[in-house]
This record gives C-alpha cells, sequence and structure tokens, in this order.
C-alpha cells in the first residue's frame, strides 16, 4: 500500500492528485521550482521539496532530482502527472530502481510509445490502422500537405502544418528545436496532414492482470498550433458501431504494448468514417474530467490502485451517462496569434462551482485549476490557467452551463481567451456537432476571438471605472468624505478621466449635479449607487451593476455586459514612457533564441526579424511595416523583460514613378 506520494509535477495536475490522495488518505509530496515557490501546488501538499532554478530542464525535467526529493520528504511512490517526465521510460526504471511504486505503465510500454516513429511500426503490426511514415528528406511536392512532428513528447509541441516545400526546411528546424527544448529529444518525422478531420482519443485503463478497459471516447477537434482547448465525451459524431470500432482498436494497441495503468488511444476520424491511429499517450490526459464525469469514476484512484496491484473488475463500468465538455483557460490572447500572457494573477473567481478536481454531485459544474487569486503566471511553463467543465444531461445543457460559467468568471490581471471559449460555446456550428481540426480557422477568429464586450459596453464600463475611482477617493479623504467627487457650489466644468481601453482611448467626462449623474455622451444613464467595488447604473430603464477592481494602475469592470479592462491614463505624459517611433516591443518576457537580421538591413512588412522562446514555445517577431532596422539591441540567447525595446525600424517612405514621396 502507497503511504505517501511525491507529484513529478506542478500546477492544477499536482493539485488534482494531491485531491484523491486526500480521499485515500495517501500523503502528498510537492516538488517546487524557484518560480514556483508560494504557487498553489506548493503550498498544500503535506511536504514539498524545492528544485533550485526556474527552466524545466533545471527542474521538473531533472529525474535525479525527483527522485531524491523523494527518497528525503519519505514518500514511497512517484505519480509523473502529465507533460515533463510523464512519458520517459529512463525516469520511470530509475523511481522502480530506487524502490519506489511507480503510478504509470511499465518502462517497456512507455519505451514502446515513446517514438511514434517505431509506435506507427507496432500499431501497424497490431491490426489498428495508420498513416504513413514520411522522412523529412524525402518529402515530395505530392506528399503534401503534411505536418512535422516531435517522435517525443506532444502538447503541441515540435509540430508545423507544411503546406508547400519551401516551408519545409524551417518546419523541421523549428519543431526540432522545440522538441529539445521541451522533451530533451529532437527526433521528428513527417506524416500526411488530414485536413477538417476530427481528433478521437479512446481513454484506456488496464491492470498488471490482463483486465483492460477502453471507457468510451473523447472528441478533441477545436485546437489551437495543435494543442486542445475543448474536450468533450461522448463524440456528437461517434455512434455505437464506430464507438466499438475505436474501443477494440484502443484494446489491441494497450494489449500489444503490455500496457498497465491509465492511458489514452489518439485516433483521427476522417469524414468517410475512416481512422488513423496517432500515438498511445502513456500518461493521464489533461482532459480526463470528462471521462470522469461521464462514467462516475476516479481515473487517479484507479492508477493508484492498480500501481499497488490490485485488479480491474473484469466487467467495464456501464455506458456513459449525460454529457461533459472541458475548455482550456489560457493566460494568452487569441487574437495576437495566441502570444502567451505573464504576469500577476489579482482575481481568480469562476461563479457557481459544484466541485474542485472531483466529479459533481450530479449533473454540475467542476473547477481544476492551477493558480488562484495572486498567483504569478510566468513564462517558463504552460499557460494555463485552469479546466472549466460541466456536466449536464445533455450536450446543450452543458454547453449553456460552461458560458454562463465563463461570462461571469472575474479573471484580472492577465489576457485571457476566455472570451473566445464562450463564443465557442454559443456558436451554431459547434452547437450542432459540426466541428474538426480546422474550426477555428473556418469559424473565423474575427469572430470567435471579438470581446464579448461591445463598444457601448466598454464605454458603460469606463463611466462605472470613473464614478468608483471618485468614490475611493472620497472614502479615502479625511475630510468633507460625503461630498461627492469635484462637487462645487457653482460647477464650471465636468469631472473627466481616460482610459486605455481594448480599441483604444475612452473619454469619460461627467458630474454629479443635484439631479443626478450627467455624463457626456450617456444620456438615458442614472447612476443608482456608487462605491470603490461596485457601480450600479439605470440604462434605459435597465440596470446594471459593474463589479469594480482598481489596482496597478489599471481597472477591471465585470458585468453582465462583458469583461472590460483598462488603463488609467496620466494627464500628463511621462518623458520616460515615451519610446522611439517604429520601436519594437517584446510582447512577453522570454529568450531570443534566433535574429534573422542585422542593423541596416531593408526588412519586409510581416517579415520576421527575430524568434522569442517563452512558455516552451516559439514566437515569431515581425516587423510592423516595411523600412530599414536602425537599432537591433538583442542577440541569441538574451534574455528580455515584455516591453524591451528589440529593435527599431525606420520606414521606409514609398515613391512615385517621378520619384516624388506618395
Amino acid at each position: 500500500m502507497i503511504g505517501r506520494l511525491l507529484v513529478a509535477n506542478r500546477g492544477e495536475i499536482a493539485r488534482r492528485v494531491f485531491r484523491t490522495c486526500r480521499d485515500l488518505g495517501v500523503g502528498t509530496v510537492a516538488v517546487f521550482s524557484d518560480a514556483d515557490e508560494h504557487a498553489p501546488h506548493a503550498t498544500e501538499a503535506d511536504a514539498a521539496v524545492r528544485l533550485a532554478g526556474a527552466a524545466p530542464a533545471d527542474t521538473y525535467l531533472r529525474g535525479d532530482l525527483i527522485v531524491e526529493a523523494a527518497r528525503a520528504s519519505g514518500a514511497d511512490a512517484v505519480h509523473p502527472g502529465y507533460g515533463f517526465l510523464s512519458e520517459n521510460a529512463g525516469f520511470a526504471r530509475s523511481v522502480i530502481e530506487a524502490g519506489l511504486t511507480w503510478v504509470g505503465p511499465p518502462p517497456a510500454a512507455i519505451e514502446a510509445m515513446g517514438s511514434k516513429i517505431e509506435a506507427k511500426k507496432l500499431m501497424a503490426a497490431a491490426g489498428v490502422p495508420v498513416l504513413p511514415e514520411l522522412d523529412p528528406d524525402a518529402v515530395t511536392e505530392s506528399d503534401l500537405p503534411i505536418l512535422v512532428k516531435a517522435s517525443a513528447g506532444g502538447g503541441g509541441r515540435g509540430m508545423r502544418a507544411v503546406r508547400t516545400l519551401a516551408e519545409l526546411p524551417e518546419a523541421v528546424a523549428a519543431a526540432r528545436r522545440e522538441a529539445q527544448s521541451a522533451f530533451g529529444d529532437p527526433a521528428v518525422f513527417c506524416e500526411p496532414l488530414l485536413e477538417n478531420a476530427r481528433h478521437i482519443e479512446v481513454q484506456i485503463l488496464a491492470d498488471r492482470h490482463g483486465t483492460v478497459w477502453a471507457l468510451g471516447e473523447r472528441e478533441c477537434s477545436i485546437q489551437r498550433r495543435h494543442q486542445k482547448i475543448v474536450e468533450e465525451a461522448p463524440s456528437p459524431a461517434v455512434g455505437g458501431e464506430l464507438r466499438a470500432e475505436l474501443c477494440a482498436a484502443a484494446v489491441n494497441a494497450a494489449t500489444a504494448i503490455g500496457y498497465e495503468g491509465a492511458g489514452t488511444v489518439e485516433f483521427m476520424l476522417n469524414g468517410d468514417g475512416r481512422f488513423f491511429f496517432l500515438e498511445v499517450n502513456t500518461r493521464l490526459q489533461v482532459e480526463h474530467p470528462v471521462t470522469e464525469c461521464v462514467y462516475g469514476l476516479d481515473l487517479v484512484r484507479l492508477q493508484i490502485e492498480v500501481a499497488e496491484g490490485a485488479p480491474l473488475p473484469a466487467a467495464e463500468p456501464p455506458a456513459p451517462r449525460g454529457h461533459a465538455i472541458e475548455v482550456r483557460l489560457y493566460a494568452e490572447d487569441p487574437a495576437a496569434d495566441w502570444r502567451p500572457g505573464s504576469g500577476t494573477l489579482h482575481t481568480f473567481q469562476v461563479p457557481d462551482v459544484d466541485s474542485t478536481f472531483a466529479n459533481p454531485e450530479g449533473y454540475g459544474l467542476r473547477l481544476d485549476s492551477g493558480v488562484r487569486s495572486g498567483s504569478e503566471v510566468g513564462v517558463h511553463y504552460d499557460p494555463m490557467l485552469a479546466k472549466v467543465i460541466a456536466y449536464g444531461p445533455t450536450r446543450a445543457a452543458a454547453a449553456r452551463r460552461l458560458r454562463a460559467a465563463l461570462t461571469g468568471a472575474r479573471v484580472h490581471g492577465v489576457t485571457t481567451n476566455r472570451d473566445l471559449l464562450a463564443r465557442i460555446m454559443a456558436e451554431p456550428a459547434y452547437l450542432r456537432g459540426d466541428t474538426h481540426t480546422g474550426y477555428l480557422d473556418e469559424v473565423g477568429l474575427d469572430v470567435l476571438a471579438a470581446p464579448l464586450a461591445g463598444e457601448r459596453a466598454v464605454r458603460l464600463s469606463a463611466l462605472a471605472a470613473a464614478l468608483a475611482d471618485a468614490a475611493a477617493n472620497r472614502a479615502a479623504a479625511r475630510v468633507q468624505g460625503g461630498l461627492p467627487s469635484g462637487w462645487r457650489n457653482l460647477p464650471s466644468q465636468p469631472e473627466r478621466k481616460s482610459y486605455e481601453g481594448p480599441g483604444g482611448t475612452v473619454e469619460v467626462a461627467y458630474r454629479l449635479a443635484r439631479g443626478g449623474l450627467v455624463a457626456e455622451g450617456h444620456e438615458g444613464v442614472r447612476l443608482i449607487g456608487a462605491t470603490p467595488d461596485e457601480v450600479t447604473l439605470d440604462v434605459d430603464g435597465v440596470r446594471h451593476a459593474f463589479a469594480v477592481r482598481a489596482v496597478g494602475g489599471h481597472a477591471h469592470v465585470d458585468s453582465a455586459l462583458g469583461a472590460v479592462s483598462l488603463r488609467a491614463l496620466p494627464r500628463f505624459a511621462d518623458p520616460s514612457d515615451l519610446v522611439a517611433p517604429g520601436s519594437l516591443l517584446a510582447p512577453m518576457p522570454g529568450t531570443v533564441v534566433r535574429v534573422e537580421t542585422e542593423a541596416g538591413a531593408a526588412v519586409a512588412d510581416g517579415q520576421t526579424l527575430l524568434v522569442l522562446e517563452a512558455m516552451k514555445m516559439e514566437h515569431r517577431i515581425a516587423a510592423p511595416a516595411a523600412g530599414t532596422v536602425a537599432e537591433l539591441n538583442v542577440a541569441p540567447g538574451q534574455q528580455v523583460e515584455a516591453g524591451a525595446v528589440l529593435a527599431v525600424i525606420a520606414e521606409t517612405s514609398e515613391q512615385t514613378p517621378e520619384g516624388n514621396p506618395s
């Protein structure tokens, strides 16, 4: 029996495993990097061991340090979570050789699936349908389009779609760099790209006594950068006959490699009903909660019991009940090429949560989060903040509950994909079940990434922010705090405040007269009440409450009209804040991995100038306009902070045929 379990991971998956351990009476041990010293997972475990450093290669990818941490803390078992070392056969062996219980599949099974190249050969031999493997050096025009994939690991890293031969060399090189950074293995391969197919996966669970369960399918087709953001069970595209075929193929795959524990067999489902093996994830998946909900299981508990040698019941659980949908809430900006964000998460609140890290009693809302209010979102790790899971009697009911949770959430301090996820939950094609891996491109980010708050909602939110700020000033006043802000016997001009909003500058001008609020551009708006934290406005006879959180020069305003983040603009600009025209600023903290230009070079609009690595992904920094590189302030390997001036582009004036400026 396991007495104390160390989770060799961080964030929400560590907290998820700890939850089950508490239910079982198993002690818990966390490991944490310097960047995670105050992270929830590090503070919630019974014991925690520091891994010096911040980068994954120095911390969560150091198997030797994790085994030492287990010994030092008295742990007798290790759960790998997902990502990092979870699919590293060498790490699994080192855990077992140290006399610890490994809560995962046998190292041989991990090894068999660790190379996707070898895995496809094994699956083909086991009768599982596979796509042909292509050598990156032998790809021809007739093979296109193709997908370049890392042989080790997953999660969308080390993966590139290629549609022209000209793109291939850089796609292969970039995939190799990402694969080396994320998984320590630069090997890549190519396979045909099935466009507009569905990503379907089957949850498997096996014990060491020969029993293998196939727990139905999950649909994970909505992806960005080949990484899932919406998952659900069951799939709206899979009927009983196809489900039986998928589950049979998954059981064959597990049996072929002598699998034990929880794992996932992934397939691509074509429009004609044919499916093809993608890979076996020899670990628990991020999206495991949707399977837990519809089957009423605790997969982590079953993992632990299987690792202890317990047999699974010979009969699989009954058919799934209801429908579960999970969305991944990321600190990223979908409208800015999915640029990841970082900073302090000042507020993190999801309304009406029924359970955390466990199935709700009956239908309801589940939250698995790696953060809480006050958490720091850094640049070293994946930017996922939380998973929000709705479980309902029908797919439509689950989608509606999930949208309500997302629109009502208060998330302040970092940009997130919350509005995009909420829009997906109400988008007609999604509600019909018409999804595939090209869904985001087909519907369009111009539709899905548009803020929920419209132009009038932004202006009303700015008015609410100004009124809350005035209320805060009056509350802090030492004398005559009960007087309205800016009150005069003979008013001469309104109170003015300027904010930088989602679409530019928002000007607010108002005064509190004897007859009530008079605000420019807001005819028909009455002030019902204002405190530093909440403002209630009557807008054309309908009352709206605006919750306001002011922090660090920013005002975060939440209402039923949509969430709006505003930055208060100073009345007079500080000269030290000004940058030269044409300055190219770092959009996030990161490391410069490549510079593709030089000072004095002519560049075209949109040309890649350099590449930053942040959160284990590469991000292109492109020229905003055609011109000349007047300054180049960085070199490969250099660390930069958000807002640092990377380069300065002097724009080139276009010339008319006569040589005069146009």
